[in-house]
């Protein structure tokens, strides 16, 4: 490979230049090549409209695509939870790599936690995932809470909070650590309480499948198990045939690991796992009914591995009547 400086396609918002700057600082310790970040707009930018309304998948990911595929930028990354299911046979996931903190957090006045806000707490959030399980734990724990919809990026979503519109926002725990504002959190939310949409804290870098040697080198920033795990939720997902703005969450896991890495034990780092758990949620925005089940199987090796132990929860679910519970069918 050339000197020629790489172009890497990227969304032009705070999080997306910071995660982008990230894995350009990787691919050049990779390829020893220059890389140059070129900022695209995508229609999910620019419209104000609830992400829902305007067709939730890949409103974020499309003007991206579509670049790659003119040639105008060589790679791009993506948060991995805007992308949609199906893959486009003109490009490939070369990489996806190590995953950040997949929890979501919750910014609120006062530093609260979530179980101290006040009766009527006002709670932003622009997902409808978020809304139902906040909702249901709520209805679980006798909290009294009202979620409110937003939109916009970190700045203004924390902005509702400190001018007293908004008790707190909900936001992920990865978007704040990549910009460095992991200080503002105020309550980490266990997934126990609200399960990540599916990819969450994951990155998703795309190239074109024509481009051999370009996919050999990114291929060194991918990390096996965050694959398997991320195939896995997003399986889940296709197979419920839910868009990425459906109120689904979604998270597979090593068991024996998850805890102490949430309490951010080091000694996790080192153990051998042989199983990965697999977790989901459909349930109506406001609570009410909820459909959540795991399964547990072998470490998926194969993509298709994965991919089988997301459909197989899928099935279970879907018999407990989630289909009925998703508002957005993929189209």
């Amino acid at each position: 490979m050339s000197e020629k400086a790489l172009r890497l396609g990227t969304r032009r918002s705070k999080l997306a230049m910071a995660q982008s700057g990230q894995v350009a600082e990787a691919v050049r310790q990779v390829t020893g090549r220059p890389v140059e970040l070129v900022e695209i707009t995508t229609y999910g930018d620019v419209s104000r409209e609830a992400l829902a309304q305007i067709g939730g998948t890949g409103v974020f990911v499309t003007a991206l695509r579509d670049a790659l595929l003119r040639g105008e930028v060589d790679f791009a990354v993506h948060s991995l939870k805007d992308l949609p299911t199906a893959q486009p046979e003109e490009l490939v996931l070369a990489a996806v790599p190590v995953r950040e903190d997949p929890r979501d957090v919750i910014v609120a006045k006062d530093a609260l936690k979530l179980t101290d806000l006040p009766r009527g707490a006002r709670i932003g959030t622009g997902s409808p995932r978020r809304m139902a399980q906040l909702n249901a734990y709520a209805r679980a724990h006798g909290l009294d809470i009202e979620c409110v919809a937003i939109r916009g990026n970190v700045d203004t979503r924390i902005g509702y909070v400190r001018n007293g519109e908004l008790d707190a926002v909900v936001l992920a725990a990865a978007g704040l650590n990549r910009i460095g504002r992991s200080e503002e959190v105020t309550d980490f939310l266990s997934v126990d309480t609200v399960l990540p949409a599916p990819g969450q804290g994951a990155l998703a870098i795309e190239c074109t499948a024509d481009n051999a040697d370009l996919i050999a080198a990114l291929g060194e920033l991918d990390d096996p198990f965050t694959r398997a795990a991320v195939t896995a939720e997003r399986s889940l997902l296709a197979a419920l045939e839910a868009g990425c703005s459906a109120p689904v969450g979604a998270l597979a896991d090593l068991p024996p690991l998850s805890a102490p890495l949430e309490r951010g034990d080091p000694q996790a780092d080192g153990q051998i796992v042989k199983e990965m758990r697999l977790r989901g949620v459909v349930g109506t925005t406001d609570g009410s009914t909820l459909v959540q089940l795991s399964t547990t199987g072998p470490v998926p090796q194969t993509h298709d591995q994965a991919v089988a132990l997301g459909r197989e929860l899928a099935a279970e679910m879907l018999a407990q009547g989630a289909a009925g519970l998703m508002g957005e069918r993929a189209q």
